[in-house]
């Protein structure tokens, strides 16, 4: 594993966690940094991940926290990238830190709807983050943009390219 991490095949992404915070689970996720390889590696092209939604959404994952990395890369002031998980298994795919003072929480769905349970882990981190809590997005596979509440949005994942 160290190996792959050398040579940028394989990326370990960090649990997000404050020290009061004990029922956190602090085991880091491994991402493999090109989700193209990774369906190459496992002989998996679009229909065999049409029909598997669990390793499309397992890929999409990875697929949007590579872009999102980009995307960070641009800004001038430094973003680090967590992921975030207690133990009742409430959990947010990544966690966005810009400095000591802003937050934000990314929860990625392979799914055409999103619906107020999808919120669940992103509520979890507002109430642990407080008011370093800048915003939750639930990026999906959907058509509109819609709020769920106080700093809570769905998204489509093309918003990732798209400028309107």
């Amino acid at each position: 594993m160290t190996l792959l991490e050398r040579v940028f095949m394989l990326e370990e992404l960090p649990p997000w966690h404050s020290n009061r915070l004990s029922r956190l689970i602090k085991t880091p996720k491994l991402h493999v940094s090109d989700t193209g390889l990774a369906c190459a590696l496992l002989g998996l092209d679009a229909s065999a991940l049409g029909r598997d939604r669990s390793l499309l959404g397992q890929l999409l994952e990875t697929f949007v926290l590579q872009e999102l990395r980009r995307h960070a890369s641009w800004h001038d002031a430094a973003i680090t990238f967590h992921h975030f998980r207690d133990k009742d298994g409430a959990e947010v795919d990544i966690v966005l830190e810009r400095g000591a003072h802003e937050v934000a929480g990314i929860e990625v769905k392979a799914a055409a709807t999103v619906i107020g349970s999808d919120f669940r882990g992103l509520r979890k981190l507002r109430e642990a983050v407080g008011n370093r809590f800048t915003a939750g997005v639930v990026l999906y596979d959907g058509e509109t943009s819609a709020g769920f509440g106080e700093g809570l949005f769905a998204v489509p994942i093309r918003g990732l390219w798209e400028t309107t």
